[in-house]
């Protein structure tokens, strides 16, 4: 057990300051991840079952965090990141997540109009058994509803339906009330 750890452990970078939470469920697999979580209070949860490969986790701010669901699937070069003060990234369960997906919570910096922040940071949640396909990002605000599939490429700036089929930049539903099969 204690040799698994340690390979597990070399295999991943994992950047964590004081007084922030990491909660991996059992039969977690995490290959080749990056990990960074900095601020004060914020928490990564990974659940049982989910396999997650090359890629990154990014938490940045106070009182942030990320939830990926039970037996989920995240793809070589993901990203997911969440931002600033008190946001929220909740992935459901069973998700699929292609390759270089991108979940993004904060534009990155702060962008002021007559002295007025006009960019917050805002939560995102996938809900369960959705499948992002190769280079999806997904924007701060956004809710994707359960069994949706987001073709290739697609750019989601706006929330989506349950059981739709979404494509495009920006990213539309051009088929309602499917479902897919892993």
């Amino acid at each position: 057990m204690i040799g698994t750890l340690f390979f597990k452990r070399l295999r991943n970078k994992i950047k964590i300051q004081k007084n922030n939470h990491i909660t991996i469920g059992n039969d977690v697999g995490l290959s080749g991840c990056t990990i960074i979580i900095k601020g004060q209070n914020n928490h990564l949860i990974i659940n049982d079952g989910s396999r997650l490969r090359n890629m990154t986790i990014e938490i940045v701010g106070n009182s942030c965090s990320i939830n990926i669901g039970k037996n989920c699937i995240i793809g070589q070069g993901c990203y997911l990141s969440a931002k600033e003060e008190n946001i929220h990234l909740q992935i459901g369960e069973n998700c699929m997540f292609s390759r270089n997906v991108n979940i993004l919570t904060s534009d990155g910096h702060p962008i002021f109009h007559n002295e007025t922040r006009i960019n917050p940071a805002q939560s995102i949640m996938v809900k369960n058994k959705v499948w992002l396909a190769d280079n999806v990002t997904v924007l701060k605000g956004v809710s994707i509803g359960e069994s949706s599939v987001v073709g290739i490429h697609s750019l989601v700036t706006k929330s989506m339906p349950s059981n739709s089929i979404i494509v495009g930049i920006p990213a539309k539903v051009i088929k309602e009330n499917i479902i897919w099969k892993s």
